[in-house]
């Protein structure tokens, strides 16, 4: 029996020896580890920071992606029908609702709560009725491409992706549906109109020198121009709560040298103000509404001493180029 119990010794050093040999060899390994991570590179905060920001500067300066700005004035049933309509459509990055119902809550929680959006929508309540609010350089605004539609304006996604293909091969003029143009009379003094506006014998009957932003895309770019214009433009449309839309012309003009936009002909464009339920009438219906933008035309001209303005009669067509040939 003591034979067989010191038989059974040798078997236990050895056991015994093989378990500090398995420890120091893991110990080895983890001391290895540690020192092959000290050899890494290590991204300090700063760095992190940085890439953040240029990520961040890459999305702004982006071309494939834009934001709508729609601003409202009593018309909350034909907002939501449009801010449904327009969520679905393709490159929408953002939809900024610029609120001008002064004291008035706006419809945030109502829209919210039949969420889930496709897109993020952003409530902007403002403290004076302007019309030129929503000119403003939003913080929120992170696309090089802003498409701007009136609170009464359906447009289909079909002619709105057709526009932004054509923006991206124009993106420092407006691109839009609804042109007008300007004359000059006899004594110099200006006129504004659409396509009818027509002098006899110089056949320009085709021709427009603005397209309006009610329905358009265009560089988020002169958000920032448009603020930094004289204190006499901004008062000029707050006397007329009217024309910044013809501002906007005026400044891009100035800016390219160039004619101001680029005429697309729309294939399904609605105006909805009739199906509103709270019977509020847009300007153009104001007796006074194309006098007051004649007026504010010659104003302009005076306050910049010149006619930026340029002819165009390029009228885009989704299915043909009919003609193209700036006139200057």
């Amino acid at each position: 029996m003591r034979c067989c119990h010191l038989c059974k010794l040798p078997g236990r050093v050895m056991g015994i020896r093989g378990l500090r040999f398995s420890l120091v060899v893991i110990l080895v390994l983890l001391l290895v580890a540690g020192a092959l991570t000290n050899l890494l590179p290590t991204i300090k905060e700063d760095k992190v920071l940085t890439m953040r920001r240029e990520v961040k500067s890459q999305a702004k300066s982006a071309t494939d992606a834009f934001t709508l700005i729609m601003q409202t004035y009593n018309r909350t049933d034909l907002l939501l029908r449009l801010l449904n309509h327009y969520q679905a459509i393709p490159h929408l990055h953002k939809v900024i609702v610029v609120w001008n119902n002064i004291g008035e809550k706006a419809p945030e929680e109502l829209w919210n709560s039949l969420g889930p959006h496709p897109v993020p929508v952003i409530f902007k309540l403002q403290t004076a009725n302007r019309m030129r609010n929503r000119l403003q350089v939003f913080p929120e605004l992170e696309t090089s491409a802003v498409l701007m539609v009136d609170d009464d304006m359906l447009i289909s996604a079909q002619d709105l992706l057709f526009a932004f293909s054509v923006w991206q091969q124009f993106p420092d003029q407006i691109v839009g549906f609804v042109p007008r143009k300007h004359v000059s009379t006899a004594s110099g003094i200006y006129s504004y109109g659409g396509f009818e506006l027509q002098i006899p014998g110089l056949q320009n009957g085709d021709q427009y020198s603005m397209v309006l932003i009610g329905a358009s895309f265009f560089n988020s770019k002169y958000l920032e121009l448009f603020q930094k214009q004289p204190a006499t433009v901004h008062a000029l449309l707050d006397e007329t709560q009217n024309c910044d839309d013809i501002a906007i012309n005026f400044i891009i003009a100035k800016h390219t040298g160039k004619p101001s936009g680029i005429f697309v002909k729309p294939e399904n464009m609605f105006n909805l103000e009739k199906e509103t339920t709270s019977g509020y009438s847009g300007m153009w219906h104001r007796a006074e509404h194309f006098v007051q933008r004649s007026y504010c035309v010659n104003k302009l001209v005076k306050i910049y001493t010149s006619m930026p303005l340029k002819y165009s009669n390029i009228m885009i067509s989704q299915f043909g180029l009919p003609y193209a040939n700036h006139k200057k």
